[in-house]
């Protein structure tokens, strides 16, 4: 239980340090791209400009006209899919009828013509997705001229605080209360047997420092036990909270799963010592010729690996949302719009099991992603000490 203790206080030396790094840096990578998560090109998808026209993103139509009006159709459950796995700068639940149930989220905006801008994401919709000189086009925020024109060429810097960044706040003051409480319970109880969320807590950190830390970086374990906990528990968390209804899809965004990766990139060469240098820039025991050869591949390998982490976990957790919200939306496509009922009902007695199957799967997923990040981190980073590894 020592070691525990001394895991749990230690984690805070690195925690704070960690969560505003990866705050910081996916902000600012956000901001240069708002839309990143949902399509990578702006106006390039005719699945885009179908999900406006249909009402499945509500942007401009909150408060004014439902979802599906028109027909649910293959393009439509695209643009449905797309909007459900896509960031957002306000955080939409559900709708009922013509209501959507959404929560404003700040909008915070900086450009060179207007200068520093801060306002609520519901100001679009009460102006049908343009407000003072901003139109909010499929989440990409444009700046207009006072005619109302698009400005060409002008760009808009956002730190909005979007649907992702605000269920990353939410992890962060879980994480943070969980982690408290906890280490307030060994300071308290020492020596003790664990209880309440102390008792949950325990395997799992226990878990970590013995089945990823230690068999991966030998006795430096310690050193490295605050960030390995934080990542985890980190990973962990948001893929929970995405399988909530109405919750972000933090994980399946590529802008995170980017920045995690660059963290364990930054952690990793740091950490290297003359070995690992060595092996990358002048391998030992083979021909010379051959090294000018190699030294390239081993300088591409440091960027494939965490490369390699960001589309694992990014491809695997936008899949499951995929995959069972097109299993579910099949309901709609079969019914015809109502046309059919008889058929959408059929198909939903084997929609809806399936479905419920996978979103169980998704429980062990989300567990799995979080240990398979963790631990290729914890490899690559004792893989750049080898000397020190035993």
């Amino acid at each position: 239980m020592k070691h525990v203790n001394t895991g749990v206080r230690g984690f805070w030396s690195v925690k704070f340090f960690a969560f505003l790094l990866s705050f910081l840096t996916f902000t600012w990578t956000f901001a240069s791209d708002p839309g990143h998560d949902a399509h990578e090109n702006h106006g390039t998808t005719e699945v885009e400009n179908h999900v406006d026209s249909t009402a499945v993103h509500g942007e401009n139509a909150h408060g004014e006209e439902g979802h599906g009006e028109e027909a649910f159709t293959a393009a439509s459950m695209a643009g449905t899919i797309l909007h459900h796995i896509s960031d957002a700068h306000e955080w939409h639940f559900f709708t009922v009828g013509g209501t959507h149930v959404t929560l404003p989220l700040p909008v915070i905006l900086y450009s060179e013509q207007y200068g520093l801008d801060i306002f609520m994401s519901s100001q679009f919709h009460h102006n049908h997705g343009v407000y003072k000189h901003y139109k909010n086009d499929h989440e990409h925020i444009l700046l207009l001229d006072e005619e109302g024109n698009v400005l060409e060429g002008a760009s808009v810097m956002d730190f909005s605080v979007t649907k992702n960044v605000a269920s990353m706040l939410i992890a962060f003051i879980l994480m943070a209360w969980i982690f408290i409480s906890m280490a307030n319970a060994y300071k308290k109880r020492p020596g003790q047997a664990p209880k309440g969320l102390q008792s949950f807590m325990e395997p799992l950190v226990l878990f970590v420092r013995d089945e990823i830390a230690r068999p991966n970086l030998g006795h430096n374990y310690a050193r490295f036990m605050p960030y390995l906990l934080t990542l985890f528990f980190f990973i962990w968390i948001n893929n929970m909270l995405g399988l909530l209804p109405g919750a972000a899809n933090v994980t399946g965004n590529i802008a995170v799963t980017m920045v995690l990766s660059l963290i364990a990139l930054v952690v990793t060469n740091i950490n290297g010592n003359k070995s690992y240098w060595g092996h990358i820039f002048w391998p030992p025991g083979i021909p010379t010729p051959v090294k000018f050869i190699l030294i390239p591949v081993e300088v591409i390998s440091i960027f494939t690996k965490p490369f390699a982490l960001m589309i694992r976990l990014f491809a695997n957790i936008t899949a499951g949302h995929i995959i069972i919200m097109s299993i579910l939306c099949l309901i709609f496509l079969f019914s015809d719009n109502g046309n059919n009922a008889s058929a959408g009902f059929g198909v939903s007695f084997a929609s809806v099991p399936f479905a419920i199957f996978l979103y169980t799967l998704e429980l062990l997923v989300a567990a799995i992603q979080a240990f398979i990040f963790t631990m290729l981190t914890a490899l690559f980073i004792g893989q750049a000490m080898p000397e020190d590894h035993h």
